[in-house]
């Protein structure tokens, strides 16, 4: 007996988008378009009659813009929403209040034409969608929280004198709430952290802009050669790998434009397995919610190398992918709540290697 294919409902003001959109997702045999919408008011009733699985939502739009539509979704009828965003600044910004807003993930727009699409862009939509229909979708009755450094108490700081030791996070789908979540739980006063979260240039700028106003670290993209210095946290650009190599007593950050690895550029493997050649029993990772295995191979390396690991835990990721497949590998040394991670990545900072050596 087949399985009931997702029902999909795509809102876009846009007719080419709305045409493109619809031939994508109906070309995949588990998934299919129910509806179609122009603007939020004709979308609105299309939700209640057709009760979709997922919907798509373009963050523009006439009468009433994608925020406040998914705002007013998520408040009455939650379920899984994918942004349809351009490769802006300002589309960058919108995205990323979307998705503290409650929207599981977004799609960049093509800045092709449909004849001339990449070609992995119609394997991209039909990916995102079916993490979307298994996501872990949470009812928003308040305002999104967006918690301010200040407003977070950070675990006690035991030591300040950190030596070497470094801090790896990645993620992906549900990323962006999490390494939030993460950084504004830690004190500034911190080894240097370095990110992969899976996104295109724009968006990474913008975030890193983000998390830095939230946090008591210094965030910002990575530069090619940068020393990683304390209290300071680097996320990979979404045109590079970043790697970590070792010079003098600490770190410096490298950038590569080599091929996607895992079909991500950047990839959450290519920072881990750098840390566990470069800093080995000095670091200590955290693979935090995303769809995929990207970083569970890397993870298995760093705990293998003598580094203290970490996974998010199911009930509290977006999408549990990333973390599952290490934690079936044997990568992570334990499993924690979202709201925990902070706090034991401080632990295993404060253990030192004794706590990685019997992980």
């Amino acid at each position: 007996m087949n399985k009931p294919r997702i029902r999909v409902l795509v809102v876009d003001d846009s007719a080419v988008m709305r045409a493109m959109l619809t031939a994508i997702i109906n070309q995949a045999p588990d998934m299919e378009v129910v509806g179609t919408a122009p603007d939020p008011l004709v979308a609105r009733q299309k939700v209640k009659d057709l009760l979709p699985d997922v919907l798509t939502l373009d963050v523009e739009m006439p009468q009433m813009n994608g925020l406040e539509f998914l705002d007013k979704v998520m408040r009455l009828r939650p379920m899984p929403v994918i942004m349809i965003s351009s490769q802006t600044a300002q589309g960058s910004e919108a995205t990323l209040q979307a998705l503290e807003l409650g929207a599981v993930d977004y799609i960049a727009k093509p800045r092709a034409t449909m004849v001339g699409l990449p070609a992995d862009y119609a394997q991209e939509v039909q990916d995102k969608i079916r993490a979307a229909f298994g996501a872990h979708v949470k009812v928003r009755r308040d305002a999104p929280a967006r918690p301010a450094a200040s407003a977070v108490t950070p675990p006690p700081v035991v030591s300040s004198n950190w030596g070497d030791r470094i801090v790896c996070i990645g993620a992906s789908t549900g990323g962006t709430e999490a390494i939030k979540d993460v950084l504004t739980r830690l004190p500034e006063n911190m080894p240097g952290i370095v990110m992969v979260q899976h996104m295109p240039e724009m968006f990474t700028a913008s975030f890193a802009r983000r998390l830095d106003s939230l946090s008591r670290l210094r965030v910002k993209e990575a530069e090619q050669g940068e020393r990683i210095l304390p209290g300071h946290a680097y996320l990979a650009p979404g045109h590079s790998h970043l790697e970590i190599r070792k010079s003098g007593g600490g770190y410096v950050c490298e950038l590569l434009q080599t091929p996607p690895y895992n079909r991500h550029r950047p990839a959450v493997d290519v920072l881990f397995d750098s840390a566990a050649a470069q800093a080995r029993g000095s670091a200590v990772a955290a693979l935090l919610t995303g769809m995929g295995k990207d970083g569970a191979q890397g993870m298995l390396a760093m705990r293998k190398a003598g580094a203290w690991t970490i996974g998010q835990d199911q009930e509290s990721c977006v999408v549990y992918g990333m973390p599952r497949e290490a934690a079936q590998i044997g990568a992570c040394c334990e499993v924690s709540p979202l709201t925990h991670v902070a706090e034991r990545i401080m632990a295993a900072l404060q253990g030192g290697r004794r706590m990685a050596a019997h992980g």
